[in-house]
């Protein structure tokens, strides 16, 4: 069911904006995705944003930090991944090939949380729930519905993430080359848990990085949505054949994401 109480150990749950203009983030996926957005007071006397989807919290966003906005970091948006102990976890990442970023810190009674990076340098959040479950609707229109990591070293980042998280590795082929998709045990809900997908030349030069999916039911509609409001399309439509239609578009504060129209209907 689109409809999540929680998540099992291993499985991504939640995904938050980092950016420059919070206002402007606001009207522009709001607009895009149908969202409303609640500013919920922090002990750090910035307001963090929930963003909600018919009645059910689907994602946030806040300010990127002034020391990480002073050393440049971009508007992003950033993919947690949920744990049964974020402590536990953490004490892995560095026998595993990895660094941690961000340590382990309560987030009120909201949870518990981590930043920390793979071998290949692209960063994943952690999540232990407390109150906080993380998203509570995916895979419907404007919610969330896939984490895929994009790197130049799949072996390298394939072997991190099955020692710290015991992810099980499938390859298939796919129109835009070998993707992996990553399988948690427990995860009653049938799907595997996320993607990775190996860089190519012809993409360019960009550092490692977790992207986020958003479902929709139109993905040329929606992009009428995001430039008609001021962002752009970095990846016209293209057709998978047996999952979709996607494309990647560009809020107009830079972060990115994927859109998606499934060629049958996710669980």
């Amino acid at each position: 069911m689109p409809e999540r109480t929680g998540y099992a150990n291993g499985v991504p749950s939640w995904v938050d904006l980092g950016t420059s203009d919070v206002e402007g983030a606001k009207a522009f996926y709001g607009a895009v995705f149908g969202w409303e957005a609640v500013d919920v007071p922090t002990d750090q006397g910035v307001p963090y944003t929930m963003l909600y989807k018919t009645g059910k919290v689907v994602a946030g966003m806040g300010p990127i930090p002034p020391d990480q906005a002073a050393a440049g970091m971009p508007p992003m948006w950033n993919s947690y991944v949920n744990v049964d102990s974020v402590d536990d976890t953490i004490a892995k990442v560095e026998s595993a090939g990895g660094n941690v970023m961000m340590p382990a810190m309560d987030v009120m009674d909201s949870g518990r949380m981590a930043f920390i990076a793979d071998p290949t340098g692209a960063a994943i959040g952690l999540w232990q729930a407390g109150n906080h479950i993380g998203a509570e609707l995916v895979n419907e229109q404007g919610t969330l519905t896939w984490n895929e990591l994009m790197t130049d070293d799949t072996s390298a980042a394939g072997a991190f993430y099955s020692a710290v998280f015991g992810w099980r590795a499938e390859v298939t082929e796919m129109p835009t080359g070998l993707n992996t998709s990553f399988w948690a045990d427990g995860n009653v809900e049938g799907n595997a848990a996320a993607g990775m997908m190996a860089k190519t030349e012809e993409m360019g030069e960009f550092p490692n990085y977790w992207g986020v999916y958003f479902a929709v039911d139109d993905v040329d509609a929606t992009l009428a949505l995001v430039k008609d409001n001021g962002g752009q399309v970095l990846m016209q439509p293209m057709d998978a054949p047996e999952v979709g239609r996607f494309a990647v578009v560009q809020d107009p504060q830079g972060a990115t994401a994927t859109v998606i129209t499934y060629a049958q209907k996710q669980n």
